[in-house]
């Protein structure tokens, strides 16, 4: 269980900014401003104005996305284009979109001429896939319903992060890919974890929880894949675009600059490209 502290958070995006600083990123003026704001929201917290803090529950995927909603998500705003600008590449075969949601990945796929099935473990996700092209399974990326060598390319967006560990699935992947086969995968990177970025819920009694956030670096990925029979084909690490909402309007609210700072030339997202052997 986590303990979370509106005071906490403030001051430690205001540290990242400071560390920027150190490093030679911002000028004299700028680190006096992180200074005043730490000052102001130290005497924020002293009178109460910031609230108490509180422990956050965690939750598996399977009820934590009974009720997510993709839309509006800006970590998908970065990774889209860049999945699918590797998929657009790809000749049209059979296509798996590994722990699909609600198919957005399946959707692209379908378009482009693949015949495809797509995986989750949430029925309340498949129940809203709209893609009448796709054929919809419930199941678990490490154990995935389908048969040794059925499928040209898999797709496993932004899911990775919620396992304990990175080898069963990629275990699976290399299963159900035929030898020449392609693998996409996009996770939130382990750094935006950092910046508050771990997906959470809330149930129908107001109660949050966060859903499991692997920290896993990039040499994790590539020992997981080539263990499993890959080859690296690219990695992309797109970056937080600058954006006046970024960090969200509690953030903002007291320390905008520090924010911009801290996400700016910060990964969004991993993204790897790898052929099975």
């Amino acid at each position: 269980m986590a303990f979370r502290h509106p005071a906490a958070f403030l001051l430690g995006m205001e540290g990242l900014a400071l560390h920027r600083a150190f490093a030679g990123e911002f000028d004299a003026a700028f680190v006096a401003a992180r200074l005043a704001e730490v000052r102001a929201i130290l005497a924020a917290d002293a009178r109460g104005d910031l609230g108490a803090g509180d422990h956050v529950g965690e939750t598996d995927t399977v009820s934590g996305y009974r009720t997510y909603d993709e839309p509006g998500n800006p970590l998908v705003d970065v990774e889209e284009p860049v999945v699918r600008a590797i998929l657009a590449e790809l000749p049209a075969g059979r296509a798996l979109d590994a722990a699909c949601g609600t198919g957005r990945h399946a959707a692209f796929l379908a378009a482009a001429g693949h015949i495809v099935v797509g995986v989750d473990s949430s029925p309340e996700m498949l129940a809203r896939a709209e893609v009448p092209a796709a054929t919809f399974l419930r199941g678990d990326v490490r154990a995935l319903p389908l048969p040794d060598a059925c499928v040209d390319v898999v797709t496993c967006a932004l899911a990775l992060t919620h396992l304990p560990a990175l080898e069963p699935a990629f275990a699976e992947f290399a299963r159900v890919l035929r030898p020449g086969g392609h693998l996409v995968t996009s996770d939130i990177h382990w750094q935006s974890l950092y910046l508050g970025g771990i997906a959470s819920t809330v149930d129908d009694e107001g109660t949050e929880a966060r859903l499991p956030a692997s920290r896993f670096r990039p040499s994790a990925y590539v020992t997981a894949a080539v263990g499993a029979g890959f080859a690296v084909r690219a990695c992309h690490e797109p970056l937080w675009p600058r954006s006046d909402t970024a960090g969200g309007p509690f953030l903002r609210g007291w320390a905008a600059q520090a924010v911009d700072a801290a996400y700016e030339n910060t990964p969004a997202a991993i993204i790897w490209h790898f052929s099975r052997w």
